[in-house]
């Protein structure tokens, strides 16, 4: 009998420590969790033929936790060895997305669980982006940036090792995952103070205020977490009635009876 834990289970605690961290970080986040909360409960309540049919499918179970997260890698190497971590999790790249057609200097892919089964046990995402410093214009910045991204090294080595041995072995022990789990999160947390002096953050914020965000600091933080919600309009209502500023629109197509595209809305930063 096999003592490893399953890549779905460390993709769960993953997903919880995120989380966790995530609120002590941004209070609102934790503010708009338990909005949510409230809202899907009250949507439960007056819809009753929709709590069947979500529990029916197993999403009722977990509603309340699925979760996207995004990040943005500085190089090849951070987006490799991501690739490798995002395994351990179960999580493969699917889809490619080209954001510079938005002015955006990045491309991404979104790793996440594939199989109907792992879906089902925790559908936890995260969207990836890799910096693309070739479309940086001024060569000289684009060369400091190059050379500032290639002193970091944002998985820790005891990450990388326990990935290794999750590779070599075929999965990690019950105690094995939970280390794992705390190395890894710590690679997402916010840092407040930059690698760099004032002036060169400036000038590469000057360039875009992304290029500065992903090459002035130690790693990349979780830029955010994201929770379901069966009524987004009535999230967005009540937001502000919770203190929490919202964004003026909820972004997506009008609402309709059977939403086949995603909507989405945050708080401000």
């Amino acid at each position: 009998m096999s003592t490893h834990l399953s890549s779905d289970e460390i993709r769960t605690r993953f997903s919880s420590a995120m989380s966790e961290m995530y609120r002590e970080e941004v209070p609102q986040y934790g503010a708009l969790l338990e909005l949510v909360a409230d809202t899907n409960a009250a949507v439960l309540s007056s819809q009753p033929a929709l709590q069947a049919a979500l529990q029916a499918s197993g999403d009722l179970e977990r509603l309340g936790i699925e979760r996207h997260g995004a990040v943005r890698l500085g190089t090849a190497l951070e987006l490799a060895q991501a690739r490798r971590i995002f395994a351990v999790m179960g999580m493969e790249p699917v889809g490619y997305y080209d954001l510079s057609v938005a002015g955006v200097p990045v491309h991404s892919t979104a790793f996440r669980p594939v199989t109907d089964q792992a879906l089902a046990a925790n559908p936890f995402r995260i969207f990836t982006s890799l910096l693309r410093l070739e479309l940086l214009a001024d060569p000289a910045l684009r060369a400091q940036a190059r050379e500032i991204l290639a002193q970091r090294r944002i998985f820790s080595e005891r990450a990388l090792a326990l990935t290794a041995l999750c590779e070599a072995q075929g999965g990690l022990s019950d105690a094995l995952a939970d280390e794992f789990v705390a190395e890894v999160r710590e690679t997402f947390r916010w840092h407040q103070q930059a690698t760099v002096d004032a002036q060169t953050y400036h000038q590469l914020h000057a360039a875009h205020r992304l290029i500065a965000d992903v090459v002035c600091f130690r790693g990349p933080h979780i830029n955010h977490l994201t929770p379901r919600t069966l009524d987004i309009d009535a999230a967005q209502r009540e937001m502000p009635l919770r203190g929490i500023s919202a964004k003026d629109v909820v972004e997506g197509p009008p609402p309709r009876r059977h939403p086949i595209l995603l909507r989405q809305t945050s708080f401000k930063a």
